[in-house]
């Protein structure tokens, strides 16, 4: 299995509206790597930007035969049992069309809530979904989780349990909170998917000229906040370029041992358990563009 590759690009995402056109906090940004060198983090003000820029980059990268290894920063699936009792189908691939199918998405407003509410529907009790970010009460999702009861989901999957400070799925709003990112972000993975042919680890074996991987850059937390916090760089910029950067630079058994996982229908996180090795590909200085 051929687990080396030309360019890694890290993507911090947003469950959000869009934003204006100044690089802000809380939005989309992109980082891009080859060989150790990183370009500039490129600031993505919407969703509906970001995937054009995906996919304008995913075909450039094509056309130079270069292999692409695209992380972003959410749960590529859901607890074990969600997938069948949503779809009738154990396989992450059926929650993504799913939800492909039910999202509507603009620069200014999604129903991700709804969504949210419409799924919590396909359980017994209140939730499992629960952070109602809207000024009005939804009947269905309520807003604190300890609200919630007898649905029946599991809280966690087991990659969340194994990393330490990992939010639930669930928790649509409030600090830290992830369960929006995913419902924005799996349909646009879903049309990527489809139309790139890309492989998606670790539900399927890292082949091919693109692979996509749940990340977490909270895995270089250290050097995001000792090299970069100084500077006044946006946090969500400086992730995406070191985390990008250590992707490239890993030593290629490293890689190959990261992308040994499996998982049938939860997921896992790119390189947990191995903090320390991309901590140590960042030995260099902190500056944009220096290997």
């Amino acid at each position: 299995m051929n687990t080396a590759f030309d360019t890694v690009i890290m993507v911090d995402w947003s469950g959000g509206n869009g934003h204006g056109p100044i690089p802000r906090k809380d939005a989309i940004w992109a980082g891009v790597a080859r060989a150790g060198v990183v370009e500039e983090p490129v600031y993505l003000r919407n969703r509906q930007v970001a995937e054009a820029w995906l996919a304008d980059l995913f075909e450039a990268e094509r056309a130079q035969r270069r292999r692409v290894l695209a992380g972003f920063d959410f749960p590529f699936g859901y607890p074990a049992g969600v997938a069948p009792r949503v779809t009738g189908r154990a396989d992450p691939f059926a929650l993504w069309h799913w939800l492909e199918a039910r999202i509507e998405d603009s620069p200014t407003r999604n129903n991700r809530w709804q969504v949210a509410v419409d799924m919590n529907a396909l359980f017994p009790g209140v939730g499992p979904f629960w952070g109602n970010g809207t000024k009005t009460d939804m009947d269905g999702l309520p807003r604190k989780g300890r609200d919630r009861d007898g649905h029946g989901a599991p809280e966690w999957r087991q990659v969340e349990r194994a990393a330490k400070g990992a939010f639930s799925v669930w928790q649509l709003a409030g600090a830290g909170a992830v369960g929006s990112q995913v419902l924005m972000g799996l349909p646009v993975l879903a049309r990527l998917r489809r139309r790139f042919a890309a492989r998606v680890w670790p539900f399927e074996a890292p082949e091919g000229a693109l692979v996509f991987a749940e990340t977490w850059p909270t895995l270089i937390d250290r050097t995001v906040k000792a090299q970069c916090a100084a500077t006044g760089e946006i946090r969500d910029a400086a992730q995406v370029r070191l985390l990008a950067r250590a992707l490239s630079s890993l030593p290629g058994p490293d890689l190959a041992a990261m992308l040994a996982e499996r998982s049938r229908e939860e997921g896992w996180i790119l390189g947990l358990g191995f903090a320390d090795r991309l901590e140590a590909a960042l030995n260099g200085p902190c500056a944009t563009g220096t290997p």
